[in-house]
């Protein structure tokens, strides 16, 4: 009898705790509930009284494909997603410039068949990255990759730039007070710049020679300007990118050639533009 008695004593105890785990469990799922209706009428509320909801955060964007005919890329980074007039610029350009590759790669297929060649797949990738991402602006620059069927492809490149107060695109040009001044402004150390790039590139000094066009300067406003910042507060700096065949031969690909923001660079651009770039007034 007392062993029976010890084993309801026992039983009674489980029973309770197992009775308390249920009510522990009911109640954190009734706070879970809670904590989702909170959410949800949250979400109510504000939309109740014109607020928007959270927006979700953006993703990059990256698209591939890869046939018989063409090897195709197209992306761009989370920064320009968020903004909807890039992502409908971006869809465009890629629909566009895919089905131009497409056509041209069939047509060539076509004619190497007919003249007994072999047909080599096309290929072109455009990728944009961030260079700046400001207060104030987002600076994204693209690469591209283009191949037709030739002995080797090309590469290009190309700039944007989104001005984040007047929710617009605008051109690096209409930062300046002129291109001719922003010019005069950078002439001289865009100059030794591409000289010392150059001398790198080839293991010996650069002989600068207006008759020639791999020793010569070039004109910078010539080439894609790429507006740039380390610290993401300002702009401190502007990237003058040289596609291949522009400052030496191909060999040598392209260049970059970083030129820092300065006095004289700084009073190149226009007043109401020039609280976004780093420098004293």
């Amino acid at each position: 009898m007392p062993h029976d008695h010890g084993r309801g004593q026992a039983g009674s105890l489980f029973a309770a705790m197992l009775l308390l785990g249920a009510c522990s469990a009911a109640k954190d799922a009734d706070n879970a509930i809670a904590s989702g209706n909170d959410v949800v009428a949250s979400n109510f509320a504000n939309r109740m009284s014109g607020q928007a909801e959270p927006p979700s955060p953006a993703k990059p964007f990256e698209q591939k494909e890869k046939t018989d005919l063409l090897e195709f890329a197209y992306s761009y980074p989370a920064q320009a997603a968020q903004i909807p007039a890039l992502v409908e610029k971006f869809g465009t350009k890629l629909k566009v410039n895919k089905s131009d590759a497409l056509k041209m790669a069939r047509e060539d297929q076509k004619a190497a068949k007919a003249s007994g060649f072999p047909f080599h797949a096309h290929a072109l990738e455009t990728h944009w990255t961030v260079t700046a991402d400001t207060p104030r602006f987002l600076a994204l620059e693209s690469e591209s990759y283009v191949y037709t069927g030739g002995a080797h492809g090309m590469t290009g490149y190309d700039a944007l730039l989104w001005d984040k107060d007047r929710k617009r695109e605008t051109a690096v040009e209409a930062l300046m007070t002129s291109p001719t001044a922003f010019a005069a402004a950078i002439h001289d150390r865009f100059c030794e710049a591409l000289d010392k790039a150059r001398a790198e590139k080839r293991g010996e000094p650069v002989k600068r020679s207006d008759d020639d066009d791999f020793t010569k300067c070039i004109d910078p406003m010539k080439q894609v300007l790429v507006p740039t910042s380390k610290d993401g507060r300002l702009i401190d700096g502007v990237t003058v990118v040289i596609g291949p065949y522009s400052a030496g031969p191909y060999a040598e690909g392209s260049y970059d050639i970083a030129l820092p923001v300065d006095a004289a660079m700084r009073r190149a651009i226009r007043t109401e533009y020039q609280d976004a770039f780093v420098g004293a007034r």
